[in-house]
């Protein structure tokens, strides 16, 4: 039984973290680019959930990131922020080709259960440590966990996939906090307490 994590990046130009992860919490990662190595992985290893680090859905009342209608934030944000969470609207500079590239891959996995993941704001709710506080620091973080095979030279978009693997194996444990409308996009985060 396998678990894939997918810290996407906004471009095909730059690296895609990508981990497998078993229900033994032992991983496997690598750095993709495209989409269709991604999907080509994911075909390989037939995974019961895929979290994916992108926003995967659109607010609602609005139809697309290029026209600004004045709503920029989903329910699930919403929520992070009530949280204390920091993260990036969708619709600033950056994320509008994370969110364009998202909802495609989204679109592209049809056949397997697709989650939106978080992995900075898991690592909060986890109490364990950002990449932005030393790739080390959150690598011992996530053995301390019980994941296993994480290897020394892991990047921080490796470490944040084995994130969404781990909050992926969560889900289909039934050990979660959905933030957000379902009828507008969920975030998956681990059990709030």
């Amino acid at each position: 039984m396998f678990f894939v994590g997918i810290d996407l990046a906004g471009s095909d130009k730059r690296p895609t973290g990508f981990c497998v992860m078993n229900e033994k919490l032992e991983v496997k990662t690598y750095v993709l680019y495209k989409d269709k190595e991604i999907i080509k992985e994911v075909k390989k290893v037939k995974p019961k959930v895929i979290g994916i680090d992108a926003p995967l859905s659109l607010p609602l009342g609005r139809k697309s990131l290029e026209i600004n209608n004045g709503i920029h934030f989903r329910e699930c944000d919403k929520e992070l922020r009530k949280l204390k969470i920091k993260f990036f609207p969708i619709t600033l500079g950056p994320m509008r080709s994370l969110t364009k590239r998202g909802i495609k891959l989204k679109k592209k996995l049809k056949d397997f259960k697709v989650i939106e993941v978080y992995p900075g704001g898991a690592q909060d709710v986890l109490k364990i440590p950002r990449k932005s506080k030393g790739l080390k620091k959150l690598s011992r973080g996530l053995k301390k966990l019980g994941i296993k095979g994480i290897r020394n030279n892991s990047t921080g978009d490796e470490l944040d996939a084995i994130t969404a693997a781990y909050v992926a194996k969560l889900y289909y444990d039934n050990n979660y906090t959905a933030l957000g409308n379902p009828k507008e996009g969920l975030i998956i985060m681990p059990k709030l307490k």
